[in-house]
């Protein structure tokens, strides 16, 4: 009964309601959307990202979700190191677009200290990235490519090295065997220089055959997606042995040509960071700051070196002539300003990168990976870019001023963010699967 008078009401109300209603409730709904849709934009610009996006990350999920996932987190984790594991896949961990040879400078390190420069978790993140860069579905039934798909996984880099002569026995046209034998096998750069520019005429030839037969199936797509791939990544290591053998304008050229690249393989290597660290060699900061205009963009992801590097240049405009006695007593110019505040930005983003520009902290040799905000980023930044800021007069001392000053800006960076989201808890966990035992973690 009491249904039945339920169900009578609603029919009641619904009928009762006049055209002018359905307007009215039209009109509302949509100025409120605009409202929403105007704070929403405001928010994206100034901060960069969605304030829907941000609660919904950090406070509803959790409070649907929360239960559950640490539940299900428990049951999935049996000791530490698996827990540090799912730590670490919670942070995105990319690849360095700067890494350096294993055979021509890491391997060199390991005979002059006797110790491991790469963690086994960073090798293993190498070996996945060269099994999806270099292999393909296409390779079946091929002993070539087979022997490289297991090859990149193996532990010993001696079986490595004999697996890539392997594939090359059966097959001398097997460039991702050539790819490794430079990597790994070569104990210069001019060495690694060489076997790369072989397989740089292998690479171009096996891109233009598949090129021709890419429309004649789903396979026939997927070898030309690993030619490509294999092509641009040699053409991406020659221009870096080319900058490392002094060869700059050659270098340049080169990762110019690759950014105009469009296949997806080139959001993993970054090769602007390639493009920026070779231009300030050269102190072409014009075309630095053409190269920053392009990628400091507010809807594209963020860098030490993006952020680091702009900092260098507005602080190029006022640092030999900055003072802070002159500083405290009339105050900051509008171009010192600037500058701080730059500084501030690149600090809030990664906070670590300081220590090691200042020699505060010992560098050590980069990671192949590195986390984003994370000490092993600013080992990668400060490696290649310390002598791009020891190279500018009084850069190093505007920084040693004023970056310690973004912290009384944000004194609970772990909590709340300025320009970025917090600064994220997960990246020491991160950092200690990428960074080697021996080095004191910022």
């Amino acid at each position: 009964m009491a249904l039945l008078f339920t169900s009578m009401w609603d029919a009641t109300f619904f009928n009762s309601l006049t055209p002018r209603f359905y307007v009215a409730l039209t009109g509302t709904s949509s100025f409120i959307s605009g409202i929403i849709l105007a704070f929403e934009w405001w928010y994206f610009k100034k901060y960069g990202t969605s304030f829907i996006e941000q609660v919904s990350l950090n406070h509803i999920s959790p409070w649907i979700n929360g239960t559950d996932s640490v539940s299900d987190g428990n049951n999935s984790n049996f000791n530490g190191s698996n827990s540090n594991q799912q730590n670490v896949s919670e942070c995105k961990v990319w690849r360095n677009p700067i890494n350096l040879f294993r055979g021509a400078e890491y391997q060199r390190f390991h005979w002059a200290t006797n110790k491991d420069p790469l963690t086994y978790y960073d090798m293993n993140l190498s070996a996945q990235d060269h099994q999806t860069f270099f292999t393909c579905e296409g390779d079946t039934g091929k002993a070539e490519y087979e022997i490289m798909q297991t090859a990149w996984r193996e532990r010993n880099p001696a079986v490595r090295v004999k697996a890539a002569h392997s594939a090359l026995e059966r097959n001398p046209d097997c460039a991702p065997a050539y790819i490794l034998l430079a990597e790994e096998e070569a104990t210069t750069i001019v060495e690694a220089e060489r076997i790369l520019k072989q397989a740089l005429k292998i690479a171009e030839n096996n891109y233009r055959k598949s090129q021709s037969t890419q429309h004649q199936g789903a396979i026939a797509e997927a070898i030309h997606r690993r030619d490509t791939n294999v092509l641009i990544y040699v053409k991406r290591r020659l221009a870096m042995c080319a900058r490392k053998l002094g060869k700059l304008k050659e270098a340049v050229k080169m990762f110019r040509d690759l950014t105009k690249e469009v296949p997806s393989i080139m959001n993993a290597l970054n090769i602007h960071e390639n493009l920026i660290e070779a231009l300030l060699e050269m102190q072409a900061y014009t075309d630095v700051q053409a190269v920053l205009a392009k990628y400091d963009d507010i809807s594209l992801p963020k860098s030490a070196t993006i952020c680091y590097t702009a900092a260098l240049l507005k602080a190029r405009v006022v640092a030999d002539k900055f003072s802070t006695d002159i500083a405290s007593k009339r105050g900051l110019t509008t171009p010192e300003m600037i500058a701080v505040e730059a500084i501030h930005r690149a600090v809030e983003f990664n906070p670590h990168v300081p220590k090691y520009l200042l020699e505060m902290k010992p560098l050590i040799l980069p990671p192949e990976h590195v986390l984003k905000r994370g000490d092993s980023e600013a080992i990668a930044y400060a490696f290649f870019h310390l002598a791009h800021w020891k190279q500018m007069e009084g850069a190093l001392n505007l920084l040693h001023c004023t970056w310690e000053g973004t912290f009384r800006m944000l004194p609970y960076p772990l909590e709340r963010g300025h320009l970025f989201y917090p600064y994220p808890s997960c990246t020491e966990c991160a950092d200690r699967e990428l960074l080697p035992s021996f080095h004191d973690r910022s």
